[in-house]
């Protein structure tokens, strides 16, 4: 029986000695698809998300004003560049981001239409953490920078937009990333063109080949 006792207690406190196996996909990447936590996100896979269904995107003049561009068709696509293991913050490269100019309307005074937006200096950089905080900033050298040509009793007036980077969030709730009053400054354009413009957007949902993708 002594011995059995014995026996018994080695074996226990072998056990507690040795460092539990855990597998190297235990922590999960910081983005996944199919579920959180899901499969990782291969570096070089290309995200896309088009507008959230039944929202637009707005350039506005102010922070809390209506006045402006509205366009309810965009999508932008990025090229994912590292995805860490979670908790950390995975790298984009984002390389396109279009507005359907059809699907564009602007309620300013003395201007008609919208004839183009175009997101230039084009591929930024992206980064998002597993708090769901998403980061975009131009390459070194240069800014993120939006050209607008409105249609005008005048003619076509083209009124060009600055911001030295833009916050957004992610949520998995909707595999979303959100954009609320991401200021730009104007930096040439006629004075038609409103002085600070205000962006706006929800893009959802954000797939890698047609699957959901999720921040961990």
């Amino acid at each position: 029986m002594r011995t059995r006792t014995l026996l018994t207690l080695v074996g226990a406190v072998a056990a507690l000695s040795l460092p539990a196996a855990v597998p190297a996909s235990a922590a999960g990447s910081v983005l996944t698809t199919g579920t959180a936590g899901g499969s990782a996100v291969a570096v070089g896979d290309v995200l896309t998300a088009p507008l959230a269904s039944g929202t637009s995107a707005t350039l506005y003049s102010s922070a809390s004003g209506t006045s402006g561009v509205t366009c309810t068709a965009s999508q932008f696509t990025a090229t994912v560049t590292a995805n860490p293991a979670a908790p950390g913050t995975a790298t984009e490269k984002v390389t396109a981001h279009t507005f359907d100019s059809s699907s564009c309307t602007s309620n300013v005074t003395g201007v008609l239409g919208v004839n183009s937006i175009t997101v230039d200096n084009l591929p930024y950089n992206a980064t998002v953490t597993s708090a769901g905080v998403v980061t975009v900033s131009p390459a070194s050298g240069s800014t993120i920078q939006t050209t607008v040509k409105l249609r005008t009793l005048l003619g076509s007036v083209t009124c060009v937009y600055q911001a030295p980077s833009l916050t957004g969030t992610a949520s998995n709730t909707d595999n979303s990333i959100s954009f609320t009053n991401q200021q730009f400054t104007k930096t040439s354009g006629s004075s038609l063109c409103f002085s600070s413009g205000y962006f706006t957007a929800k893009y959802a949902p954000v797939t890698d080949n047609g699957a959901a993708v999720f921040v961990n």
